[in-house]
């Protein structure tokens, strides 16, 4: 370059010459001459500026390049005094390899109940619609009961019958009973004289005669007290089978009053209208369906569960619900049934599942979803690019090289940031995460990407995609 710069102005001063000499080189007779011929020194003029135009930029063009040359050799240099590896730092953090399936099925009431017509007669009144709530026990409508009531009064009448039956028959009871009493004395009254009179004939007072028809009127006397109690029992067994009659026919009555408190429909749970049948004006038969009334104080919820599934299923787990129509809520619910039989060619099984609903505000026919709690504790996961191969010397079989890996930490000595390996123990592996069961606790930084593979205290430098950790609030950031 120096060089090229040196010979320049040696171009130069020979083109000035030349020019000069041909100025004052003209004498005064030829400039009438010179003044013919100008149009030829104006194009040698031009020819001699454009050639010096032309070795000037052959000159310049020359610094470029030699710059050009020396850049390269700058950047090596700077490359070769920065050794640090640029890698992306992670935050380890616990969590489920394997996000738990969602099950969808729809909300129905805890239980529905139809009201249905006992007995047969003309629906007179229905006091509720569709959405009304009712209470266990209240009235809501009534059925014409004339027939029943002269049904009740017919059967009343004959019982008051049968009751005096029962009065008739206690009283022959009585009566036998006074007649057992009459023959008794009589009996013991027989026997007095028939024992005098033998005494009397014994010493010859009477004739043998007299004394034996005194004897014949106590055995007579017997007979009679005898014949009187049969009597008796036989009055008392007409009282029993009298009174038999009459719990009959009180069971008769306390039947027709029965049916006649039936044409009054009374609600038999505490819930919610959800169908109005029918109207008033209609003749109703007995097992006609009046209202259909359900109780939504708790919901179920019936999913369908693969058979792979139902064994991390037990009755009384805890699920969680969430509603489409409330996105912002999320609901506990149990297991509450599981199906003995599943569908033979879906192989799925019907869980049932009860959530609360204490305010009464998630109704039927709702999309659910369902989420199942695992029974298994959470651990460390970790992306699968953050794990090495650990070296092993021994002759170890490939199950336990399977089962350990090796992580590098971020650690910062002397204010310089540099990779630590530490060897793990790994778990399961899905879905490009892997488990760590021991060896990496959660909150520990861990490199999860680099350029190139790292080494043991190596000098690394986070790239702006580093998870940090806040020392003030803990909080992790991006």
């Amino acid at each position: 370059m120096p060089k090229k710069q040196a010979q320049l102005p040696s171009y130069q001063g020979s083109l000035n010459q030349v020019i000069n000499c041909q100025l004052h080189s003209t004498s005064p007779t030829k400039q009438t001459t010179q003044t013919a011929n100008s149009p030829l020194s104006i194009r040698v003029l031009l020819i001699t500026y454009l050639l010096g135009i032309g070795l000037l930029t052959v000159s310049c063009t020359s610094i470029p390049k030699q710059s050009a040359q020396a850049q390269p050799q700058q950047r090596g240099q700077g490359a070769n005094s920065n050794k640090a590896t640029a890698v992306d730092v992670a935050i380890a953090r616990t969590g489920l390899l394997q996000l738990q399936p969602t099950y969808t099925g729809n909300t129905t009431p805890y239980r529905t109940v139809s009201l249905r017509s006992q007995v047969e007669g003309r629906l007179l009144a229905l006091n509720l619609g569709l959405g009304d709530k009712v209470k266990q026990g209240q009235k809501v409508g009534f059925l014409d009961d004339a027939l029943l009531l002269k049904s009740l009064k017919q059967a009343e009448a004959e019982l008051a019958a049968l009751k005096s039956e029962v009065a008739r028959a206690q009283t022959q009871v009585s009566n036998a009973r006074a007649e057992v009493e009459k023959a008794r004395l009589e009996l013991i009254q027989a026997e007095a004289d028939s024992k005098r009179q033998q005494e009397l004939f014994q010493v010859g007072a009477i004739a043998q005669q007299t004394a034996e028809q005194t004897r014949t009127k106590a055995k007579t006397a017997l007979q009679s007290l005898r014949a009187a109690e049969e009597r008796v029992r036989t009055e008392q067994q007409a009282v029993a089978a009298a009174q038999g009659r009459v719990i009959a026919q009180q069971a008769v009555v306390a039947q027709f009053q029965e049916r006649r408190s039936y044409a009054r429909l009374i609600s038999p749970i505490t819930g919610v209208i959800t169908q109005r049948i029918t109207e008033p004006g209609n003749l109703l038969q007995p097992g006609n369906e009046v209202l259909q009334i359900a109780d939504f104080s708790r919901i179920k919820v019936v999913v369908e569960v693969s058979e792979l599934e139902l064994s991390q299923i037990q009755i009384g787990q805890s699920v969680q619900v969430s509603l489409d129509a409330f996105p912002n809520e999320s609901l506990i619910g149990r297991v509450t049934r599981i199906s003995p039989s599943a569908d033979a060619i879906a192989r799925l099984i019907p869980v049932e599942i009860v959530i609360p609903n204490n305010n009464n505000k998630i109704g039927s026919g709702l999309l659910a979803r369902v989420k199942f709690e695992t029974q298994t504790s959470q651990r460390v996961v970790v992306s699968a690019a953050a794990i090495q191969k650990a070296a092993n010397n021994n002759n170890s079989s490939q199950s336990r090289e399977d089962t350990s890996g090796k992580v590098f930490l971020i650690t910062e000595t002397e204010g310089e940031t540099k990779a630590t390996a530490r060897v793990v123990t790994l778990g399961n592996k899905a879905d490009g995460k892997v488990e760590i069961v021991s060896g990496l606790q959660a909150g520990e930084r861990y490199i999860a990407r680099s350029s190139r593979p790292l080494q043991e205290g190596e000098p690394v430098v986070l790239s702006a995609l580093s998870e940090t950790i806040e020392s003030t609030s803990g909080n992790i950031k991006n």
